[in-house]
């Protein structure tokens, strides 16, 4: 009798811990460092149809649900609620994302919500359009998105101030699928999406995933350039990111942000499982570092010992 009911209480315990450390299955992510606090949003299962929710977090390691920071109800979309971005500009707070295979700005006082929009409305595109990316640079505001035209096509577009539309004679197609690794399964709709920007110094570098997302090939890459517009330059040791560095099918479609000491990280996501893809995914985390290149532009290097999922309480 002693000995089962040891047993029953150390199942007990264990079911415990593996309920207080659930791996966080957000899809496509991004991490919002805010005064001392890390704000994570993305694509979820079980939201994506209904809005977005945040998990917050002090130490990027254990993180909490901070319930929904945005409902369909109070913005433009009906479905297929994905990839999010958030960013601050003018005191205030604002969330772009995917609705309908559209691109929709909400705006908030404060990175846990509620985004709302005033006006119900997408940005005006004469294609579909996913995956934005919003990047500040030099007095005028760029819109990095997909556009889904003969393929899965990375292009960016200069904003109005307003960030309500876009200055659509100015799109200019940046990145498409063009090299092996990017195209593992040769489909005829090659796939490039995921962008995210950065500037350091005078070199722009854009991070980027290529193939389907349900492909066990799928990873990131980067590509560098003197202009927000292009031409980029891919890096030759493409992909820096992959099943290769994790060990896990799908790693990919993710976002970088500094943490409190400066370190560059990159948050992304994996498939649920390597057995069977079945389109779920968990969430990740990486260290990444620039090491000096040749000329003026640096390489990344990805620390694969730092891979680790996100867990929640």
């Amino acid at each position: 009798m002693l000995i089962c009911l040891l047993l029953i209480c150390t199942l007990l315990s264990a079911s415990g811990i593996a309920q207080e450390r659930r791996v966080i299955t957000v899809a496509d992510p991004t991490i919002f460092y805010h005064e001392h606090t890390y704000y994570l949003y993305g694509t979820a299962d079980n939201e994506a149809q209904k809005g977005f929710k945040v998990y917050i977090s002090k130490d990027k390691k254990s993180w909490k649900d901070g319930g929904t920071v945005l409902k369909k109800e109070d913005v433009f979309g009906t479905s297929g609620f994905w990839a999010p971005q958030i960013f601050k500009y003018q005191d205030k707070f604002y969330l772009a994302y995917v609705a309908d295979e559209r691109i929709a700005i909400a705006e908030s006082d404060g990175p846990k919500g509620p985004f709302t929009q005033k006006v119900k409305k997408a940005i005006d595109a004469p294609v579909r359009i996913i995956d934005p990316f919003i990047f500040f640079d030099s007095g005028k505001i760029y819109l990095y998105h997909v556009r889904l035209d003969k393929g899965n096509r990375i292009y960016v577009t200069e904003m109005n101030s307003d960030l309500l539309s876009i200055k659509e004679e100015t799109s200019t197609e940046c990145i498409h699928a063009s090299e092996n690794w990017e195209n593992t399964s040769g489909a005829s709709w090659t796939v490039t999406e995921g962008p995210s920007v950065l500037k350091r110094g005078n070199v722009y570098y854009m991070f980027y995933s290529a193939n389907d997302f349900r492909n066990p090939d799928y990873a990131v890459g980067y590509a560098t350039s003197d202009s927000p517009y292009g031409p980029w330059v891919k890096y030759k040791g493409n992909p820096i990111l992959s099943k290769l560095q994790t060990n896990e099918n799908g790693s990919g479609h993710g976002d970088f942000f500094e943490d409190e000491k400066g370190k560059f990280n990159y948050v992304f996501h994996t498939h649920e499982s390597n057995n069977k893809p079945n389109g779920k995914r968990r969430t990740a985390i990486i260290l990444m570092k620039f090491l000096e290149g040749k000329h003026k532009t640096e390489k990344l290097y990805t620390y694969k010992g730092t891979f680790r999922f996100l867990t929640q309480q």
